[in-house]
């Protein structure tokens, strides 16, 4: 078969795990830190510690006091840009190579350095402030003296630490006891592991049986758990009581644990401290900070390197036209050092003034309120984005689950006609039954009886068939006793482990039918009228990933009749209920409308029925061997030909504006994955419902692979599909990329879309550490929870959505937003704006040094390659700062199109991912300018010579400062007022200081009608002619932009 992938062998790669790369920089952060070991924490006594434990405290700084300095100067210098211009001013400390005054080149490194450091110092500061704010949070301790207030960076292993409803948990820790009655609490993990199901944890039985939290300080127990590890969904430890006898011991496993950065959904809750600061599972599946550095600077030092070619070649030139004589290698030196100016010391600064413009811009801007930008180093990187990779949960959706579609197979219910739904329950439940006797009933009559008759048993499955509890809280009017006796509306809380199962018992509420009560063995549902409709529970079949779906035996306490209600994916029930022939296509529809669908259906049950599924189901539970089989097939039993009664659809809200921007994303020619912790078919109604794939497009469903073979085949069987959107989970994806990491991501580049589903939070980073080294694009990530502060600080660009559950991803990342809709304003405008600036603003630098170069080339030249300098001591200074400073540094200003056309046309961003505002053919152009502008002053003073050489100075001095300050008019291409005042400014300030320059220009000489017209032709012969071809250029081949403006 010619599409087949040959089975190479594996390639093994020298790729540290995130754990053993954590845990090596840690060492390095604190050296002779042992290895983790196991650990026996004794209740409420952190004094009988085994062992050294870390702080409790979130740090996201990438230096300390220390490290600071030292730090920034390597980061700074191993730039080979600041590097030479660091040895170029040490080495005027040597007499026989010293050109002029030290301040020369001392002053303007020391600038740069300066605001350098200011730079990172305050961002430095930010940072800490933030974690300061995170650590801060106040915290209830039991203590032998009662309850005291702790910060949580001063909690300590063994501490006994209470945390209320709605409270992040501020360290790892095992469940002691809950203030609920059904001794359980729900704990919302959505920030750890990116799912939006609730997890149901279980106290330790032998705490929650002790009359009072503070019997917990009265017992002698401990816990003795396992060494920190990665793994965020299993735990193994024991709880040991050793005062009771015989001493109790408990066994401990994921379900007793409250990890660190969820958050209580029910109750109040006490728990005893495991692991804190970096031992914490959400710590260890994060990476280290790391300093990013920008493509753009990484290409301005590829540049700077080739300009500093050009300044051995031209010194060499220079000395080898003298034929090397005397002592040639010093006139070497003294002519590196003469053409220093060709790499602009200046452009460092200027480059990193902007981009604290691009950040004060970006925070300005109205359009998205609340970004920060917290990384000013990189908002070029924004302009370049070819492939983003964005959270689900809380990114791109709300994760607020709205019921909106009830569907009966003859008849759909939406938003818009569920009065008609409380219409139907309303009238069964208040209307007197007639007796069959009575005749004449009208047909449109018996036709509404069983359409009423349909709706009501599909609602009252809705409402029994789940595994929520209603919770009776105080609202400060009533109590909880009384709320709970009195089924009080307004004191009632919905709890369960989905969001989507809150949906549908909500929904019910609405339209009628409210769940009132609930515990294991009953359940109470209220009529429209007010009454109480008690119901059994006989048995439960919860819902698993394998089953997908969940089932309730019941019996209804006023009539006797026994109903199994079951409800699932329509995959499963297709085959579960009677032959229907309107099912799968409506699935379909609905699904296609991005909404999530459920099968529900039911089936009548005789008492003897029952009794013997019963007896068959408890005897398959007792059996030792194969149990699970068992009790599987005896359920099955009951799974045949059960009635349809309607499909639900529920819809996740999409946060606002996702679909327009992941549409203006794709036309900006970015291509966006979506990585989530969720279930598959969460993220494959999410993607749709987002329109992250399109109506056109397939969708390939990558099957669960568990070893080499199977990859093979599923990889075969994805690369024949072509225009194809891939859905692929955690599990699969880690065995594909370690057989076929070259072929998997060859594939999955070219998908329009992926969606990786069950994604851990280092396989988030794994796979945007994939995208760098496969495709060399840059990669820009977007989430909102601890899962996704890996995947942000691996990519290019990170940024972090301010979500409901904390700050911990926008603290992380580069840049923060409030609303993913603001990311394509972010991108589409700022991003582009950034890149064209600084690339315009890098080049005009260049171009401004290697101006000056020039004519010190051409001066040495005809003076028999003296190395003297042509401009000495101000002259030079002042050349680059405050004489033409202002106008060059205006451009950051510039823009070629409003931010509105900007948003209109996406496409103008797609000509940035080739990198055409800054490469070699407009840096090769910006030189042949600069070249030729350099020998026309220079030569055009030599040829308008006058008595005496101080004249030639005053004459092409200013001659260049005018070309600069037109070529910077030449460049522009929208005027800001700045600008205008920029360019005055330094011509004043030129036209000012002649008075104190009497020592390098002759100030009555410029005084003359002579230096006037000398100046005038020189100026006009090295501009007109760039400013008739920009006409020509503009005239017949237009920029793209230019299109739109016109």
């Amino acid at each position: 078969m010619t599409d087949n992938i040959p089975l190479q062998p594996v390639r093994q790669k020298k790729r540290m795990d995130s754990k053993h790369r954590g845990g090596c920089c840690e060492c390095l952060r604190c050296c002779g830190r042992r290895d983790p070991r196991p650990r026996t924490v004794w209740l409420g006594h952190p004094e009988k510690r085994d062992q050294r434990y870390p702080r409790n405290v979130i740090n996201n700084q990438k230096y300390n006091f220390f490290t600071f300095l030292p730090g920034v100067l390597f980061n700074q210098f191993k730039y080979f840009f600041n590097l030479y211009f660091l040895l170029l001013a040490c080495s005027q400390f040597v007499v026989e190579m010293r050109l002029g005054a030290l301040y020369t080149y001392w002053v303007p490194l020391g600038f740069v350095l300066a605001v350098t450091v200011i730079r990172e110092a305050a961002e430095e500061i930010r940072c800490y402030m933030r974690d300061k704010e995170v650590n801060s949070q106040i915290y209830s301790k039991l203590t032998a003296r009662g309850t005291v207030k702790v910060k949580s960076s001063n909690i300590q292993v063994g501490d006994l630490i209470i945390v209320e409803k709605n409270q992040r948990v501020p360290a790892d820790m095992i469940f002691l006891r809950t203030s609920e009655k059904n001794g359980s609490c729900f704990l919302r993990t959505d920030q750890l592991d990116g799912e939006t199901d609730w997890k149901l944890r279980l106290p330790v039985t032998c705490t929650q049986r002790l009359p009072t939290a503070s019997d917990l300080l009265q017992i002698r127990s401990y816990v003795y758990a396992e060494e920190p590890n990665i793994d965020i969904h299993n735990f193994v430890g024991t709880f040991t009581r050793e005062d009771s006898d015989p001493p109790v011991n408990e066994s401990l496993s994921i379900e007793n644990t409250l990890w660190a950065s969820t958050v209580i959904a029910s109750g109040t809750v006490v728990g005893v401290v495991l692991y804190t600061g970096r031992e914490l599972r959400s710590v260890m599946n994060t990476s280290n900070p790391r300093s990013k550095i920008g493509l753009f600077d990484l290409e301005v030092n590829c540049l700077t390197k080739i300009l500093f070619g050009a300044l051995v070649v031209v010194s060499l030139v220079m000395v080898a036209l003298q034929h090397f004589a005397g002592r040639w290698y010093l006139q070497i030196i003294r002519f590196l050092l003469l053409f220093s100016n060709i790499i602009p010391i200046s452009l460092r600064v200027n480059l990193d003034m902007g981009k604290i413009v691009y950040s004060w811009v970006i925070r300005r801007d109205s359009k998205i309120p609340g970004t920060v930008v917290r990384s000013s180093t990189i908002p070029e990187q924004l302009g370049r984005i070819s492939y983003l990779l964005t959270d689900k949960t809380g990114t791109l959706t709300q994760n607020e689950m709205v019921f909106k579609r009830l569907h009966l197979g003859t008849v759909a219910y939406g938003l818009d006609s569920m009065d008609e739904v409380q219409s139907h329950i309303f009238s069964i439940y208040t209307q007197p039954q007639d007796p069959p006797a009575v005749k004449g009933l009208s047909l449109a009559t018996k036709v509404r009886r069983t359409m009423s008759s349909r709706v009501h048993e599909a609602v009252k499955a809705i409402a029994l068939c789940h595994n929520v509890t209603p919770v009776y809280e105080s609202n400060g009017v009533t109590d909880q006793a009384e709320a709970e006796r009195h089924y009080e509306d307004s004191c009632r809380v919905y709890q369960a482990s989905s969001p989507d199962e809150v949906a549908l018992v909500q929904w019910t509420e609405s339209v009628g039918l409210t769940l009132v009560g609930r515990d294991q063995s009953s359940a109470q549902l209220r009529s429209p009228g007010g009454h109480i409709l008690n119901f059994t529970i006989l048995q439960i079949f919860p819902f698993t990933y394998e089953s997908k779906r969940m089932g309730i035996i019941v019996r209804d306490e006023s009539t006797g009749e026994i109903t199994f209600y079951m409800k699932g994916a329509d995959v499963v029930m297709a085959g579960i209920v009677q032959y229907n022939d309107w099912l799968e296509e409506e699935c379909g529809n609905m699904a296609r409308e991005g909404l999530r669908v459920l099968v529900v259906a039911k089936k009548s049950l005789t008492e003897e029925q029952y009794q013997d599924f019963e007896a068959r189901y408890v005897q398959a539970k007792l059996s030792v061997h194969d149990r699970s089989l068992k009790v599987a097939t005896v359920i099955e039993s009951l799974e045949m030909e059960m009635e349809l009664l309607c499909l639900t659809g529920v819809e996740d809200q999409l946060q606002t504006d996702v679909r327009p921007t992941l549409e203006t994303l794709r036309n900006a020619g970015i291509k966006v994955w979506m990585l989530t912790g969720d279930k598959l078919e969460t993220a494959t109604c999410t993607a749709k419902n987002a329109h992250l794939v399109t109506r056109t497009q397939d969708i390939h469903i990558f099957r669960l692979v568990t070893n080499r073979g199977e990859a093979h085949l599923e990889l075969n069987a994805f690369r024949r599909k072509h225009d194809c959107a891939l859905v692929i989970s955690g599990d699969s994806l880690e065995v594909c990329l370690k057989y076929y990491e070259y072929e998997f991501m060859e594939l999955a580049c070219q998908c329009p879309a992926v969606v990786c589903c069950r994604c851990a939070p280092t396989q988030k980073a794994q796979i945007v550490r994939l995208l760098q080294e496969r495709t060399g694009k840059l990669t820009c990530a977007v989430g909102d929870g601890g899962n996704d502060v890996s995947m942000i600080q691996e990519a290019d660009c990170g940024v972090g959505v301010e979500g409901k559950e904390g700050k911990q991803a926008s603290l992380a990342a580069d840049f923060s937003i409030t609303q993913f809709k603001h990311l394509g304003r972010l991108l589409m405008v700022h991003g582009r704006n950034s890149y064209k600036r600084s690339a315009a603003l890098s080049q005009f630098v260049i171009h401004r040094s290697l101006c000056i170069s020039t004519m010190q080339a051409v001066f040495s030249s005809v003076f028999y390659f003296a190395s003297v300098p042509l401009y000495q001591g101000f002259l030079i200074i002042g050349y680059s700062t405050i004489y033409t400073m202002f106008p060059v540094f205006s451009l950051v200003l510039d823009k070629d199109v409003k931010s509105e056309v900007a948003m209109l046309y996406p496409e103008l961003y797609k000509d940035l991912l080739k990198g055409r505002p800054l490469s070699y053919k407009t840096f090769l152009i910006w030189v042949l300018i600069s070249i030729y502008q350099g020998s026309i002053i220079m030569y055009g003073a030599l040829l308008l010579f006058e008595s005496e050489f101080v004249h030639i100075v005053a004459i092409s001095f200013t001659s260049l400062i005018l070309t600069e300050l037109l070529m910077v008019a030449l460049t522009i291409q929208t005027w800001h007022w700045l600008m205008i005042v920029a360019e005055l400014l330094s011509l004043s300030c030129y036209i000012a200081s002649l008075v104190f320059l009497h020592e390098f220009i002759d100030v009555y000489f410029i005084a003359t009608l002579s230096f006037l017209w000398k100046v005038t032709v020189i100026t006009l012969v090295s501009c007109l002619p760039l400013y008739v071809l920009k006409y020509l250029r503009r005239r017949f081949s237009p920029p793209s932009y230019s299109k739109l403006t016109s």
